[in-house]
C-alpha cells in the first residue's frame, strides 16, 4: 500500500468510528507499524485534516469533514463489480435497476485519472437462477420491511392449501432457487418463512409495528440461523 492510499485508509477509518481509535488499532487493520501511523497522523494533521488526540490516548476525527471524489483500489473496484452483478440472480428487478444506478453514480465521481474504471471491469458473473416466477413484486415487499407495515397476505403451502395471514416482514433472504420473506406471522405467534412465489395476493396494511420492527429483527436473527 503506498503512502497516498494509507492516508486515505486513515481517513476513512477515523470517519467511520464511532470511538477513538489508538495508533496500535489502526496499525494492525492497515498492517504497518505504530511508528508509521504517528508520521502519519502528523502528515494529516498538518494537511488540516480534523483529528483530534495524541500518541497513546487515540485519535478521532471531528465531525463534518467531507472526502474529495471517490477513490478505489483496483481490488476494490472488482469487488465492487462482482457485488453488484450478483444482484442478477437475486430474481429481483428493482435491485438489478438499482444495481445499475449505483453503476452510474459510482463512475459519475470517481476521479477521471482513476485507472479503474468501473465500467471497464474484468471481472464477471453468472446471472443464472432458478427462482420461480411470482405475480408479487419484491420491491412492495422491500418498502413494507422499510416502513415498518403490516402485510395481508393469501400464501399457499407446499401442499396447495391457501391461508390468509396477517404478517410483520422483517428481512428478504436471496437463495439461487427461491425468494423468502422473513416474517413474525401473528396466525402463529411465531417466526415464519414465506416463499415469494407462493404468495397469492399481498396487500401493504396502514399498520405499522415501528416501535418493535427493530427488536423483532434483532430476536429473529438471533434464532435463525437461515442468512448465516
Amino acid at each position: 500500500m503506498n503512502r497516498s492510499t494509507r492516508l486515505f485508509e486513515i481517513i476513512q477509518l477515523l470517519r467511520s468510528s464511532r470511538r477513538s481509535l489508538t495508533a496500535q488499532e489502526i496499525a494492525d487493520t492497515l498492517e504497518v507499524t505504530k511508528r508509521t501511523i504517528y508520521r502519519d497522523i502528523v502528515t494529516l494533521q498538518s494537511m488540516r485534516v480534523p483529528i483530534d488526540g495524541e500518541a497513546g490516548v487515540g485519535y478521532i476525527m471531528r465531525p463534518g469533514f467531507d472526502l474529495p471524489p471517490l477513490m478505489f483500489t483496483a481490488e476494490e473496484v472488482e469487488a465492487i463489480a462482482v457485488g453488484l452483478s450478483l444482484l442478477g440472480r437475486t430474481g429481483d428487478p428493482g435491485l438489478e435497476s438499482a444495481a445499475r444506478s449505483v453503476v452510474r453514480k459510482i463512475s459519475d465521481v470517481l476521479p477521471e485519472e482513476n485507472p479503474y474504471g468501473l465500467l471497464s471491469q474484468s471481472v464477471f458473473t453468472s446471472s443464472w437462477h432458478d427462482i420461480p416466477v411470482s405475480d408479487i413484486d419484491p420491491a412492495l415487499l422491500r418498502q413494507a420491511i422499510r416502513d415498518e407495515r403490516k402485510l395481508e397476505i393469501q400464501y399457499a403451502d407446499q401442499n396447495g392449501v391457501v391461508s390468509a395471514r396477517t404478517i410483520l416482514p422483517l428481512a428478504m433472504v436471496y437463495y439461487v432457487d427461491a425468494l423468502v420473506l422473513a416474517a413474525w406471522c401473528e396466525l402463529r405467534t411465531a417466526y415464519r418463512h414465506f416463499r415469494v412465489d407462493r404468495m397469492k395476493q399481498c396487500d401493504m396494511t396502514e399498520q405499522c409495528f415501528k416501535e418493535s420492527g427493530a427488536t423483532l429483527r434483532e430476536s429473529w436473527h438471533a434464532e435463525n440461523q437461515l442468512v448465516q
